[in-house]
């Protein structure tokens, strides 16, 4: 596969997401949010694909698990994105120079961002959504674990797309070999940002070997810490959600510090 030519063609669709019009983001987005809704059934029924070739045994099994449960908060966030004011645009600071030359600061996007994560098809939805609302291309190099899940989000995504007279190619999927990783990593041409979001091994990994920025994600441990002034009705609920909503991911609670009078 000529991963190249698919960096190269992602990476031109940027200046056609530059002149879309704010207004047809957010109706995209919520139009994602109906579509991702609709097609519960076949996003679940390749999931199961996926799901088959995993243990339940294994601590990623229930990341990669897609239900109708959490296909509905997919779309509620979709839709959290939607109602958001863009960053873009946004003037940060202003002055004039003493020779009447006016400098303006002022937001814009990186351009093309790549995420590599693992097997968490949910992030799918959440990293294009984030992308397209902040007017960045988007490079998807999901883990193989979640490839038949990840192909039929990012057709569905492709679709509304389409539907709204966007570029499709402001979102990619690349394949999820070690080889199309490594390429992505060094595409500095095509390129802008790369966000690793995983485990530390998959963060040390895209740090150490990329020639393209990265920004690094937390990878535990989490801590919380409860105060000699915490409040003890609020601080047991904060500490029962931050363990027991979903165990599984990696900014579930680890590590809770107790202040010594609090014992």
């Amino acid at each position: 596969m000529d991963i190249l030519g698919i960096l190269k063609n992602t990476s031109g669709a940027r200046r056609d997401l530059c002149m879309i019009d704010d207004e047809a983001i957010r109706r995209m987005l919520m139009l994602l949010a109906d579509e991702a809704e609709k097609q519960t059934p076949h996003i679940i029924s390749e999931n199961e694909g996926d799901l088959s070739l995993m243990p339940k045994s294994d601590p990623r099994y229930d990341r990669l698990l897609l239900t109708s449960e959490r296909i509905k908060k997919i779309a509620s966030d979709l839709r959290d994105v939607a109602s958001l004011p863009s960053p873009a645009g946004k003037v940060l600071s202003e002055y004039r120079n003493p020779n009447g030359l006016t400098i303006t600061r002022v937001t814009v996007p990186f351009g093309v961002i790549g995420v590599i994560y693992e097997a968490r098809p949910n992030v799918t939805f959440d990293v294009f959504s984030l992308c397209i609302r902040s007017r960045n291309v988007t490079i998807l190099k999901g883990g193989s674990d979640a490839i038949r899940s990840n192909v039929a989000i990012t057709g569905i995504i492709r679709k509304v797309l389409k539907q709204s007279g966007i570029n499709e190619n402001v979102v990619t999927l690349l394949p999820p070999g070690r080889e199309e990783t490594l390429q992505l990593m060094k595409s500095r041409e095509y390129v802008d940002l790369l966000i690793p979001r995983g485990s530390r091994e998959l963060i040390n990994y895209v740090r150490d070997n990329a020639l393209v920025p990265v920004i690094e994600t937390g990878a535990g441990i989490c801590h919380t810490y409860f105060d000699e002034s915490g409040d003890l009705i609020k601080g047991k609920e904060i500490i029962k959600n931050a363990k027991t909503r979903r165990i599984s991911v990696c900014n579930a609670l680890d590590c809770l510090v107790i202040h010594e009078s609090r014992l």
